[in-house]
């Protein structure tokens, strides 16, 4: 199934949001699945063709320590980042040294197999200069992220690589990733080359076209759906959980094709919505 989205802020927890810019791609059914469930988030996966995406330093730090390192004996604790120009800095504890705390800084690029390669060029543990990431302790820091304690974290030498498909919670993404830079506080990251297509609605929206799709009772073969922004001077805030609230505050028109327009309410204005 085809989908397209532009500027939609896609919360994938209460405390992690991801705001695409720009999305092409496909809407597939994970396996066990026979067609995408937006009730069941584990159903489907978003293959990206090409995507322009941002995610805050604060989101990318709640998803390493909600989501990425979260086993008791986790290498890295209490993940904070934050930015500076074009450097990134992560500050934590060493959970397997006793929870020691360190402070690396350093820039971001692209592997050539499209991941996130952080390299720390400033490193501090107990707040003391270290010439390497973890050279304190005369080990790399390859021998504290274990693959098989870390999901989407690998280590090579002093530097740490981020796989962007892996370490987000479902709906997972699949994607090449070509180009990631530091944009104030959010790291942008590029998906494969930059679509030019005729956009299939012209504000903030999240387009469905094609196969078979089930949303609550609702199952729509041949699907032509868009979930268009009630309101366009704010990007479309989008919780997949909560969707059904969402969808409820809106309403639906058919088109001359049978197809399915649904307005919906920003997530973070439906508190407001029904207090009015």
């Amino acid at each position: 199934m085809k989908v397209e989205m532009r500027n939609v802020v896609y919360h994938f927890a209460d405390n992690i949001a991801v705001h695409i810019r720009s999305m092409r791609g496909e809407l597939a059914p994970a396996d066990g699945h026979d067609l995408p469930i937006f009730d069941d988030r584990n159903s489907f996966t978003l293959q990206l063709a090409s995507a322009e995406m941002a995610i805050s330093t604060s989101s990318l730090a709640n998803v390493l320590n909600s989501h990425v390192l979260t086993a008791h004996d986790a290498p890295l604790k209490d993940i904070e980042i934050t930015t500076e120009q074009d450097r990134i800095k992560v500050k934590g504890k060493l959970h397997n040294k006793g929870d020691i705390s360190f402070e690396a800084q350093g820039t971001l690029s692209v592997t050539p197999d499209g991941q996130i390669r952080v390299h720390a060029d400033k490193v501090k543990a107990l707040h003391l200069p270290v010439k390497g990431l973890m050279d304190l302790f005369g080990v790399e820091i390859a021998d504290l992220i274990k693959t098989n304690k870390v999901k989407g974290i690998r280590a090579e030498k002093d530097e740490l690589l981020l796989d962007p498909a892996q370490i987000l919670p479902p709906p997972h993404i699949e994607g090449k990733l070509t180009a990631v830079r530091i944009q104030g506080n959010n790291i942008v990251e590029v998906f494969g080359e930059k679509a030019t297509a005729q956009a299939a609605y012209h504000g903030n929206y999240m387009a469905y076209k094609g196969n078979r799709l089930r949303f609550g009772k609702l199952t729509m073969d041949h699907t032509d759906m868009i979930l268009i922004d009630m309101d366009e001077r704010d990007p479309f805030d989008f919780y997949l959980d909560h969707y059904g609230d969402q969808l409820s505050a809106g309403y639906t028109k058919i088109t001359e094709a049978f197809g399915l327009w649904v307005f919906m309410r920003d997530y973070d204005k439906l508190k407001r919505g029904k207090s009015k």
